[in-house]
């Protein structure tokens, strides 16, 4: 029996013993089963050096390789689709059910095949450690993931460019609404008040700023280290009329003058690095006048029973630094309440996100589907089915409970009253 019979063999047994429901379509040309139709999820598999590869190295670097290069696909389906496809078994159930025998004689004929090419992945020349909290090592991460390219985000994002969780007061709400949702809440969680200095730590395109200084009479100062968000940010500036309220340059956190009444920080606090939290806190607790309010919206991991164990990180975790945001790192929510309180402020609310970051990444992915050869022309094959792979799996990651995100409000620490409302009543009005 030849190699790719044999293999057949085993995913006929696969799929019996597993009841899994996709197809699987062969370097051949041949399907399992034989007679899948053709509009059926299936997985396609386009050489036999793919078996080869997995064999020698089963893990997601492997997998995430394979995906951008197109040697493994999805046919009449996405991941999502794949996911919800998958056996209701164990992992060690798994291997109970299958036979052994059959597995390792069919998998042993593909051992000394050579692994096949291409690997894009393993060019990316990005640093898998935490940024050093240096501005030329922060502006270096943030330009390889938001220098892309305006005109590729701008197919899958809202119209108003928001690259954060988006605020979803109805289920059913489309990206633009729930992203005009989520600027209205972080203003009105800010208690912004007309004539206020309001600073945004990271703000992208500008969608804060200006909503904030439209809507709010604010005047509005926004930072990023991103070039091609502060050229569109300045262009958006000028088209709405809010050179006089509303600015934005490129700089460092850190390197920031002067007293603000409102500060936010919407997405950015992920890129800052564990080790520079302390730089980062006392920072913003220069920055904000007294009584002055903070909103700190960030992705968490789930804290662990030890630091140690916390300090673990998951493959999928890894690939994220590596791929997507090179230097980024993720505290838990205990630490960033400590570190609050720690560096001068007072915590006065909490509130989990999670469920609408899943919703988000949702629409981005599908967004993204959508526009795929337009996205293919702009950045590439490779890249586009990079950023479907981290949409997807952001979005079922938010959506299991294996990373979360929370909106943290905060006042400067004084002494009595510090200001704000007694109820959270004015937020829903």
């Amino acid at each position: 029996m030849n190699r790719i019979d044999a293999f057949r063999k085993l995913l006929v047994h696969v799929r019996e013993r597993l009841s899994l429901e996709p197809g699987f379509v062969l370097w051949d040309g041949s399907t399992v089963p034989d007679a899948l139709p053709r509009d059926a999820l299936a997985i396609k598999i386009a050489d036999e050096n793919v078996i080869a590869a997995l064999i020698r190295r089963p893990g997601l670097p492997t997998l995430c390789n394979l995906w951008v290069s197109q040697r493994l696909d999805i046919l009449n389906g996405s991941l999502f689709d794949l996911i919800a496809a998958r056996p209701k078994v164990r992992t060690r159930d798994t291997r109970k059910a299958l036979d052994k025998g059959l597995l390792l004689n069919t998998l042993r004929r593909f051992l000394f095949l050579p692994r096949g090419g291409p690997w894009p992945l393993e060019n990316i020349g990005t640093r898998e450690e935490p940024s050093d909290g240096s501005a030329a090592r922060n502006q270096e991460n943030i330009q390889y993931h938001y220098d892309l390219s305006n005109a590729f985000y701008a197919l899958f994002l809202d119209p108003e460019m928001v690259y954060s969780c988006a605020y979803f007061t109805a289920p059913d709400n489309d990206i633009a609404i729930a992203q005009r949702d989520k600027l209205e809440m972080i203003c009105r969680k800010l208690r912004l008040q007309e004539g206020e200095r309001f600073l945004d730590i990271g703000c992208g395109w500008g969608a804060l700023v200006c909503h904030a200084a439209r809507h709010y009479g604010v005047t509005a100062h926004g930072v990023t280290l991103s070039r091609q968000q502060f050229d569109l940010a300045q262009e958006k500036i000028a088209r709405l009329g809010l050179a006089d309220r509303v600015t934005i340059e490129m700089k460092n956190f850190s390197d920031l003058k002067g007293g603000f009444d409102k500060i936010a920080s919407i997405g950015m606090f992920e890129h800052v690095g564990i080790a520079n939290h302390p730089t980062y806190f006392q920072t913003i607790h220069r920055l904000l006048r007294p009584g002055g309010v903070y909103l700190h919206h960030a992705i968490t991991r789930p804290a662990k029973r030890t630091n140690r164990r916390f300090k673990r990180s998951s493959p999928e975790y890894r690939a994220i630094q590596k791929y997507i945001f090179p230097g980024g790192e993720l505290d838990h929510i205990g630490m960033s309440t400590a570190n609050l309180e720690r560096y001068g402020f007072e915590v006065h609310d909490t509130e989990g996100w999670r469920e609408h970051y899943a919703r988000t990444c949702r629409h981005w992915h599908d967004r993204l589907l959508e526009n795929r050869a337009a996205a293919e022309r702009e950045v590439g094959v490779e890249k586009t089915r990079l950023w479907l792979l981290y949409l997807a799996g952001c979005s079922i990651g938010f959506e299991r409970n294996s990373i979360g995100i929370f909106q943290t409000v905060a006042s400067r620490r004084q002494r009595g009253p510090s200001g704000l409302p007694l109820t959270r009543a004015d937020l829903y009005r």
